[in-house]
C-alpha cells in the first residue's frame, strides 16, 4: 500500500501524537504537557504520513515572530514535532515532509524556517544551519561569591504563585524580546509552557517557585523560576537550585535575582541551562572555572525565503558584497545575490537594504546552511571560513561581510518548541 502524506485532522491529533511519542522513544508525556502541546499545535500546519490507518509519521510547525539582528520581528515557522515510526525509516519520509513542509512555508510567506534538533546532524542536509548556542553552568555557591552592581541593594524581592505572577513575567519577556536576536515573540497560551508543572516531571524536587524583582517604584524588573532538590550528604546539606527562567531588564535586578538564588537555605549548588551564551553571570561570579560553564547547540536557522530574509535585519557595518549561494533542497535560492546595506540599516521603509539577483562576479561562496548559521549574528563568517565551509573569492570580502553580520549581543533561544 503506497503511503500517503496529508494535513492533520483535528480528529487524528491522538494518533498522530502517539506516533510522534513512539518514535521519541515511546515514553507517554505527563498528562498536562500532552494537553498544552493539543492546545497549541496548528492542524494546519500539521502534516501527517499514514501507511494504512496507521500514522508512521508526523511533522508540524508554529507561527512564530522571531527577533533578528536590528529588533524586528520576522515571520518564521516554528518547526517541531518531527518524527518517523522505526518500521517505516530509510524509506523517504522525513525528506517528503521537509519538502512539503518548505514549499508551505515558502508559500506562506515566512522568510524563516527555524527548529531545535534532538539530532543536530539530521538537519543540515535540509539547509538548517546552527545559530545559536545555549549556556549551562553549575556553580559552586560554597566558593563562587557575586560582585554585584550599584542598585541592587534597592531591589525588593518577592516570592509569587509563578501562576499569579504570569502577567507581570510576561511583559519583562516581551520588552526583552526586540534587544537580543532569537528570541520568539510569544503567542497567547505559550506563557503556560514555562509554568505547566506535573509532578511526575520534577524528579524529586520541589514545585515550581517564583521570585519576581521590583524597582523602588514598585514595577517588576525580572523574574526567575526555580525549584529546590533537596540532598543530604555526611557533611550535611547538599541540596541544588535549579534555575527554569531568569530574565531582567536591568544590571541590578539580574545580580539581584542571581544573589537570591545563589543564597537559599540548605543548598550549595545552582545549575541553569539555556542561557545566553554572554549572559552576565559570567561577569559576576568570583570564580568561572567553579560555575562549569559548558555550551550546546540550540536554534537552527533556514532561509527559506533568501532576499526577504537578508533584507529583514539590519548589519552593524556598511556592507557591498555578491554571495553565491547553494541551495540544492530550495533551488530558488541558489545563484548569486548582492547584499548591499549600510551601517545599522534598519528595513522597514528605509530601502537601506537590498538583496537582489544579480551577475557580477561572486565575491563569496557559501551554501545556505551557512547564512542561516549566520543569519542572527551569533556565528562568524569567518569561523565558518576556518573551517572551509565558506570560501572568499575577492580579498577582503570575507572580512567586510563577517564584520557586517556580526551582532552586539549573541542570540538566544530561551526555550523549546
Amino acid at each position: 500500500m503506497a503511503l500517503e502524506m496529508r494535513t492533520l485532522r483535528p480528529d487524528e491529533w491522538d494518533v498522530w501524537f502517539d506516533q510522534l511519542e513512539l518514535a521519541f522513544g515511546g515514553v507517554p508525556e505527563a498528562p498536562p504537557w500532552r494537553e498544552l502541546y493539543r492546545t497549541l499545535t496548528e492542524p494546519e500546519r500539521s502534516l501527517g504520513v499514514w501507511d494504512g490507518a496507521d500514522c508512521v509519521g508526523s511533522a508540524s510547525a508554529f507561527s512564530f515572530r522571531l527577533s533578528v539582528p536590528g529588533g524586528a520581528l520576522v515571520p518564521a515557522a516554528g518547526v517541531t514535532m518531527v518524527g518517523v515510526a522505526p518500521t517505516h525509516r530509510r524509506r523517504g519520509v522525513l525528506s517528503s515532509m521537509m519538502r512539503r513542509q518548505l514549499d508551505d512555508v515558502r508559500a506562506g510567506g515566512e522568510p524563516l524556517a527555524v527548529l531545535t534538533a534532538s539530532d543536530p546532524a539530521i538537519y543540515g542536509r535540509f539547509g538548517y544551519g546552527t545559530a545559536t548556542y545555549a549556556l549551562s553552568v553549575e556553580v559552586d555557591t560554597a566558593r563562587v561569591r557575586l560582585s554585584v552592581p550599584p542598585g541592587t541593594d534597592e531591589v525588593r524581592l518577592r516570592l509569587v504563585d509563578p501562576q499569579e505572577a504570569l502577567a507581570d513575567c510576561e511583559r519583562v519577556y516581551a520588552e526583552l524580546v526586540t534587544r537580543r536576536p532569537g528570541m520568539p515573540a510569544r503567542r497567547p497560551g505559550w506563557e503556560r509552557q514555562a509554568v505547566t508543572d506535573p509532578p511526575e516531571d520534577r524528579e524529586g524536587a520541589s514545585a515550581l517557585k517564583c521570585v519576581v524583582a521590583e524597582r523602588p517604584d514598585g514595577s517588576v524588573a525580572g523574574y526567575a523560576r526555580y525549584r529546590v532538590k533537596p540532598d543530604w550528604d555526611p557533611a550535611g546539606a547538599a541540596g541544588k537550585v535549579e534555575v527554569a527562567d531568569l530574565d531582567a531588564l536591568d544590571p541590578a535586578a539580574t545580580a539581584a535575582l542571581w544573589r537570591y538564588l545563589f543564597s537559599v537555605d540548605l543548598t550549595w549548588t545552582v545549575r541553569a541551562g539555556k542561557r545566553p551564551v554572554d549572559d552576565p553571570l559570567l561577569h559576576l561570579v568570583s570564580d568561572v572555572r567553579r560555575s562549569r560553564p559548558s555550551m550546546r547547540d540550540s536554534l537552527h536557522v533556514r532561509l527559506v525565503d533568501l532576499p526577504a530574509a537578508l533584507e529583514a535585519r539590519t548589519y552593524g557595518s556598511a556592507v557591498d558584497v555578491v554571495l553565491e549561494v547553494e541551495d540544492v533542497f530550495c533551488p530558488w535560492n541558489a545563484g548569486r545575490w548582492r547584499l548591499t546595506a549600510g551601517a545599522g540599516a534598519a528595513v522597514e521603509g528605509s530601502g537601506k537594504v537590498s538583496c537582489t539577483r544579480t551577475e557580477e562576479p561572486a565575491e563569496l561562496r557559501l551554501s545556505v546552511r551557512e547564512l542561516g548559521a549566520a543569519y542572527l549574528g551569533g556565528i562568524s563568517l569567518t569561523s565558518l571560513a576556518a573551517a572551509g565551509r565558506v570560501s572568499e573569492l575577492r580579498p577582503g570580502a570575507l572580512t567586510e561581510t563577517s564584520r557586517a553580520f556580526a551582532g552586539d549581543v549573541a542570540p538566544w533561544l530561551p526555550h523549546g518548541f
